[in-house]
């Protein structure tokens, strides 16, 4: 599979520098944390699941978790999970895995992963792994375990995504002691985390709080404080940090709107603008702003569940081409000895030293999302990839 994929080759040669490199379920997981983009969930109770994973395939998606968790009630645990083993039979029952996202299963219980795993027998080949939800040091350990014992059982390596929503990780006299231990969960099954996501809806409900669509997960100064602690002690770039994934944007489309649009005129001027319009529309916008925080703050791809939310965190995790030449600067060979050097745009400085971990982390997600041509921005890339959408 490859991001943009779905696009014709002739519309991604015109859109791409470098085209979005290829990759499966049996890549790196230095590449799969990348490249898990925009993660659509969808509960697992959907009697047309296999046909709905095939289509959203065709339409861009790369990463979905068909969930057994808050997605349904309690009552409806025991057939989703037979519904569930069901529906990978019958996507198994349509050929390979190619051309198929990474699919991943939100769990409950660790009883569930060793239960699903042998319930889904030769079909477990097209699951990469688990949800792992509330996730603390206390909570995360048996469901770790329970993840090792099921990928030994079925000889298949299967991923963990640890959910962080606990209440624990939020109410300051017991956040740093929940890090503390989360940290030394995943870093005692390292090689089985793919990435941490972020439960801010929880955080959110904690407090009996919910962010408008006007405002991004970083206006609520409550969940934006453990963001920013979730990255220093969990999204180090020094070889010891995780990917971790941006919170779920939950709105769909308003009559009525409080605030101004946040999208400014001059990006989406002549034929763009009613593509202007039609995001202000349904809310994109504040959408749109909270990835670029996501990216600022140090967060990779994004929890969605609305397919039309996939697009925009795709069309703005492509590097653009003025990051890739600062990128390519940067890691040259001759610059190892550090220095600072004018931008190949002539806008900025580059430090090579303390920019390195920019630069490195920048071409990671070239090689998945590619690079964007010189005259082509986020608007072109978001327009082509909500075709077909």
């Amino acid at each position: 599979m490859r991001h943009f994929g779905h696009l014709a080759p002739a519309v991604r040669s015109g859109l791409f520098h470098r085209e979005p490199g290829e990759f499966d379920a049996g890549s790196p997981a230095r590449t799969l944390a990348v490249a898990l983009g925009a993660t659509l969930y969808s509960p697992a109770t959907r009697g047309t699941l296999a046909r709905d994973v095939r289509k959203q395939a065709r339409r861009g998606v790369v990463s979905m978790v068909l969930c057994l968790e808050d997605s349904i009630s309690d009552a409806e645990v025991a057939g989703a999970e037979e519904n569930l083993v069901r529906q990978f039979a019958e996507l198994a029952a349509g050929g390979t895995a190619e051309g198929l996202p990474l699919l991943f299963v939100r769990v409950r219980e660790p009883r569930q992963i060793t239960d699903l795993v042998r319930r889904l027998g030769p079909h477990v080949r097209l699951l990469s792994g688990f949800v792992l939800p509330k996730f603390t040091e206390d909570r995360g350990l048996p469901f770790l375990e329970a993840l090792a014992g099921a990928e030994a059982g079925c000889g298949r390596r299967l991923f963990a995504m640890p959910v962080l929503e606990s209440p624990e990780l939020l109410h300051l006299e017991t956040r740093t002691e929940t890090l503390a231990g989360i940290a030394r969960a995943v870093d005692k099954y390292r090689d089985r985390v793919l990435a941490l996501r972020l439960g801010v809806t929880d955080f959110c409900s904690a407090y009996g709080l919910r962010r408008a669509p006007d405002m991004t997960a970083y206006d609520v100064k409550l969940v934006a404080s453990v963001i920013a602690d979730v990255v220093n002690v969990l999204g180090r770039a020094d070889g010891s940090g995780f990917t971790v994934t941006g919170p779920v944007w939950e709105y769909f489309p308003q009559p009525e709107r409080m605030f101004k649009p946040q999208l400014r005129r001059s990006p989406f001027a002549g034929p763009a603008e009613a593509l202007r319009t039609a995001l202000i529309e349904h809310d994109l916008d504040g959408l749109l702003r909270e990835i670029q925080l996501d990216r600022a703050n140090g967060l990779q791809g994004k929890t969605c569940i609305h397919p039309s939310h996939v697009a925009p965190v795709h069309a703005l995790s492509v590097v653009s081409h003025e990051e890739f030449s600062d990128a390519e600067d940067i890691l040259r060979p001759e610059r190892d000895g550090g220095g600072v050097l004018r931008s190949a745009y002539t806008n900025k400085m580059n430090e090579v030293k303390p920019h390195r971990a920019w630069a490195e982390r920048t071409m990671l997600r070239a090689e998945v999302f590619g690079v964007a041509r010189e005259d082509v921005s986020f608007v072109e890339l978001l327009a082509a990839g909500l075709q077909n959408v």
